[in-house]
């Protein structure tokens, strides 16, 4: 899949430019960016922009110490959209109603929508990504998790959409970045990413 080209820029912005115009819903904050739903400003498990948050299997509402297929709770499950559903929502049953994870569509969106941009916020790499309105988030470089090991933090994302693969069970849709671009595609369910929350206008 091709990738959408990031400008990398060696720059430091501070938070109070990345968010413009911001509200709480159940403590959690979001954005809106001028798309069809609002952005939280951080994920699952962080509590300030900047932070990796959690790492959660694909349809799972809890953390592990090791993410494979044999304990994988979706691997093999034949499921429809998974976004709104608090079995499998991580959004809707760490945040509450209202909260839940974005479909592919939105990804999609929020891809081909946005400006993107490759930098740092006090030191943390990530992207910059900002709405039609101006208004921006930041997604962090968390990396992902495979069995024990936690890998390429500070050089790439890898955040969970709520909508699973055509072609099996094994995996589903994914926004993927690092500093040469963004796309969003196929990851097994097992492994262990990032999830941004959105919710409905």
């Amino acid at each position: 899949m091709k990738n959408i080209y990031l400008k990398a820029v060696a720059v430091i912005f501070s938070a109070a430019l990345v968010f413009t115009s911001c509200t709480k819903l159940n403590g959690h904050e979001w954005v809106d960016l001028g798309l069809s739903v609002r952005w939280a400003t951080c994920n699952v498990g962080a509590s300030v922009p900047l932070e990796y948050g959690d790492y959660y299997a694909w349809g799972e509402i809890e953390t592990k110490m090791e993410y494979t297929e044999e304990n994988s709770v979706t691997y093999g499950v034949e499921l429809d959209d998974i976004s709104g559903n608090p079995q499998y929502d991580v959004a809707t049953a760490n945040w509450g109603e209202g909260w839940r994870m974005p479909t592919k569509e939105e990804y999609r969106e929020l891809l081909h929508e946005c400006d993107w941009e490759w930098t740092s916020l006090d030191g943390m790499l990530g992207c910059k990504v900002t709405g039609p309105n101006g208004n921006s988030i930041f997604l962090p470089a968390a990396g992902d998790r495979y069995e024990s090991s936690l890998s390429g933090v500070g050089e790439g994302g890898g955040y969970w959409s709520s909508t699973p693969y055509e072609s099996g069970a094994q995996g589903a849709y994914a926004l993927g970045f690092d500093s040469d671009g963004c796309y969003v595609g196929f990851d097994g369910c097992c492994r262990g990413g990032s999830v941004r929350p959105v919710l409905d206008k």
